[in-house]
């Protein structure tokens, strides 16, 4: 009996023996396994991550590549500039020459373009720029639904008023200035068609002070009589060529900075003497200025592009376009080359300012 037993220890110690590397083998298996595993894990979420960046890359590098394109960074003036904007008018400023024209005679809304006639009103009442105005629910607008950081009960000088109205166009500014017009705004908007009509702006309608009525309507020729009679007043220069402008309004614990709507006065590369933009759905997005291009000063007005970028990126080629034949020229005169110098064909409807 005990060789028996003794066999079976025997065999039972050779058994263990035996398994205890398999189960090593099995442990180290599922360990590498289970390592493999991870590894492919981590593979395919580098792989996703990669995907994402490369994808977000492409991305961006479309928008800046459409970015340039839309603020005409490659083109160089050599040929006749494509614009996005629907309805363009480009004068010289001293000789009433049209530069360049396209469908200036079509009637559309100007959104806060309107505000230079606003201006022109306020100035025109002399009333005092140092005397206080407020903004009340009357000012809020209820047209558009736009937001303003001018609460109600805000008191500001009728210049304050007046200048935010330009350079940031502050709509509930603007409302405040036409409120506090003698008469009020009615009085107001009449003043305005009134002064339409007397600048020859045949073609125009004022329906309300800020331009957010699509009501408020005119053409590219009639806002080129607009900016040519809106430069004769210093303070609308002043206050549509301020980059910026900080104002100390109650109840804020420092003082508010406001910024010119106009990315081309802020940005301070351009030679410019008046400025103003505007924005509603029905107008697109426009732009006028009055600016000195090739050591000529030049009224711009640019109606209903689709984005802020276009309508900035009409005035760069436009610029360059001029600069580029203003140059070419003098090269021309000097007879230094004889290189032929793109001018457009440009029809006018008439005589369009006369000083």
């Amino acid at each position: 009996m005990k060789f028996y037993f003794k066999k079976y220890m025997l065999f039972v110690v050779a058994l263990s023996l035996v398994s205890l590397p398999i189960e090593l083998l099995v442990t180290q298996a599922y360990a590498q396994e289970g390592a493999s595993k991870s590894k492919n894990i981590k593979k395919v979420s580098y792989q996703k991550n990669q995907a994402r960046k490369d994808k977000l890359k492409a991305s961006q590098l479309a928008w800046s590549e459409q970015r340039a394109k839309d603020l005409g960074e490659h083109y160089d003036g050599s040929s006749l500039p494509q614009l996005a904007s629907d309805k363009v008018l480009v004068v010289s400023q001293n000789t009433g020459e049209i530069k360049y024209a396209k469908n200036s005679t079509i009637v559309s809304p100007i959104a806060s373009i309107t505000k230079l006639m606003t201006a022109m009103v306020v100035l025109d009442a002399r009333q005092p720029f140092d005397e206080i105005i407020d903004i009340s629910e009357q000012d809020v607008d209820t047209i558009k639904g736009t937001s303003s950081r001018l609460g109600l009960g805000t008191q500001l000088s009728r210049g304050d008023m007046f200048r935010l109205a330009l350079m940031s166009s502050e709509n509930r500014a603007a409302f405040s200035l036409a409120r506090h017009y003698p008469g009020g705004r009615s009085a107001f908007v009449k003043a305005m068609n009134v002064k339409a009509l007397a600048l020859g702006l045949t073609n125009s309608n004022f329906a309300e002070p800020t331009g957010l009525m699509y009501q408020n309507t005119s053409t590219a020729e009639d806002l080129y009589k607009l900016v040519a009679a809106s430069y004769q007043y210093p303070e609308i220069r002043n206050a549509t060529t301020m980059p910026f402008y900080h104002l100390s309004i109650a109840g804020r614990a420092n003082p508010v900075e406001f910024k010119n709507t106009n990315v081309l006065v802020r940005d301070g590369e351009w030679d410019i003497g008046l400025s103003k933009t505007g924005f509603i759905n029905e107008a697109g997005r426009c732009l006028v200025m009055q600016t000195t291009m090739a050591g000529e000063p030049m009224i711009m007005i640019f109606l209903n592009a689709d984005g802020t970028n276009k309508r900035t990126g009409d005035a760069n080629r436009i610029r360059k376009w001029v600069e580029y034949n203003h140059a070419h020229e003098l090269i021309a005169n000097q007879g230094v080359v004889n290189k032929k110098v793109v001018h457009p064909k440009l029809v006018m409807s008439g005589q369009i300012y006369q000083n």
